[in-house]
């Protein structure tokens, strides 16, 4: 199993100083945003990597030495949006962060399902939350219609390049739970296309991270460590669905989602945070996790996602790095 740290926190700095910062955590791996709803900032040389072999050993030869190697690439957006200038661009990253993994010798592409409009001429993405009602199934029968084939087409391209595509279960996402992974492999006949376990989206549905590993089996092809601290005196009054977000102005520091979208301000106070491991769930639980994935795959590539803002950059990483290296030595022991 080897332990990482998935890249996007370390932007701010060149690839050689995020492998510093990764080695000198005890960590081994790091898993490369290769476009999406972020740039491919850690890989420059991308397109020249994709046809010329000098481009890519001098890509590769930068690992050497450092005791970190790439663990995967990481490609979350939204692929199915309707509107071309971002579902287009985003599955398009996804057919060449494929390509690439094959060259780069990498076996696994992490990204998300995406979430199309809810009917025939929609603008914009549809997440049924609760389908209730007749009018919400309809909804996700058309949404299914449009996922199904373009996920038999990307299991087709991985197969090809001999890589496993990892949809994180996110919510605002068609797949988001366990049930929707055996529907999408169902559908499809998929056997490229699987699941990274990231446990923190699950945890604030008060789904069992563990549980769903067990009942997924081999479909889970990768894992992030990310926690979630629910706060009860908030979740009492506005629930895990809490939607009290705000619009962030042109002015005001914020990230491009593609097109003209971007990311809201969190609710404040809220109703449950990401953390840094440890802030949710302790040792205990991130050793009963390690110890699932590794029955699913003694190989398991789990890497560390910090998006605690209560922490910094490095001090969030070193928190998780921590819990989960003492974790690892739990289940080792």
């Amino acid at each position: 199993m080897r332990l990482g740290v998935y890249n996007a926190i370390l932007h701010d700095r060149s690839l050689p100083e995020a492998l510093e910062v990764i080695a000198g955590l005890g960590l081994t791996g790091i898993e490369i945003n290769s476009g999406g709803f972020l740039p491919p900032v850690h890989i420059p040389t991308f397109d020249d990597i994709l046809v010329s072999d000098t481009a890519r050993d001098d890509y590769l030869g930068q690992f050497e030495g450092t005791g970190v190697a790439v663990a995967g690439l990481n490609c979350n957006g939204n692929p199915l949006h309707p509107d071309p200038a971002i579902g287009e661009e985003h599955a398009e990253d996804i057919r060449r962060s494929i390509r690439l993994a094959q060259r780069l010798g990498q076996h696994r592409v992490v990204t998300m399902s995406g979430l199309p409009a809810g009917e025939p001429g929609g603008t914009r993405p549809n997440w049924i939350v609760n389908a209730w009602n007749s009018a919400a199934l309809d909804v996700l029968d058309h949404q299914w219609g449009i996922a199904a084939p373009f996920w038999k087409e990307m299991d087709a391209l991985a197969a090809d390049h001999d890589v496993k595509v990892a949809l994180e279960l996110h919510p605002q996402n068609l797949v988001f739970n366990t049930a929707d992974v055996h529907r999408l492999i169902e559908m499809t006949g998929a056997t490229h296309v699987g699941v990274e376990l990231d446990a923190s989206h699950l945890f604030w549905q008060q789904m069992d991270p563990v549980a769903v590993v067990r009942a997924l089996g081999p479909l889970v092809l990768q894992a992030a460590a990310k926690d979630v601290r629910v706060n009860p005196e908030t979740a009492a009054l506005y629930g895990v669905l809490d939607n009290r977000f705000r619009r962030l102005a042109p002015d005001e520091a914020r990230t491009n989602l593609g097109g003209d979208e971007w990311a809201n301000e969190w609710p404040r106070p809220a109703a449950w945070d990401f953390v840094a491991l440890g802030k949710g769930h302790d040792v205990g639980f991130w050793t009963d996790f390690l110890r699932a994935l590794r029955e699913v795959d003694p190989d398991m590539l789990v890497n560390i996602e910090h998006e605690d803002v209560e922490l910094g950059r490095i001090e969030g990483l070193e928190v998780a790095a921590a819990v989960l290296l003492a974790a690892d030595a739990a289940l080792a022991g």
